[in-house]
């Protein structure tokens, strides 16, 4: 069993859909990659076992708008980030993809 779940490109608002299991663990979208994170690409069969889905809008199945109606994209890549674990503990992403700025005074 498979579910549809669209995630929005964070440059333009194009819309990606991609059949899923309906065991999600997604974290978050963003521009950036996540330092030290691996991730699949969207039609790779092992893509679950990653530690995200890298797309490039636009280039990576059929895009459309929030309202359906097809459209280009824009070219630029933005990054699917799934939920981490280590040791039964759940990993933070670096930097964190949430709150405020982060400072590390301590490097």
């Amino acid at each position: 069993m498979s579910v549809t779940v669209r995630y929005t490109c964070p440059h333009c608002d194009a819309v990606h859909s991609l059949e899923r299991p309906p065991d999600l663990a997604d974290r978050s979208v963003t521009k950036l990659a996540q330092p030290g994170w691996e991730y699949a690409d969207p039609d790779d069969p092992d893509r679950e076992a990653a530690d995200g889905i890298a797309f490039v809008c636009g280039e990576d199945g059929p895009t459309t708008d929030l309202e359906g109606d097809p459209v280009e994209g824009c070219g630029r890549p933005f990054y699917l980030n799934f939920v981490r674990y280590e040791h039964g503990v759940e990993l933070e992403p670096d930097p964190p993809t949430y709150g405020g700025p982060r400072f590390d005074f301590n490097a």
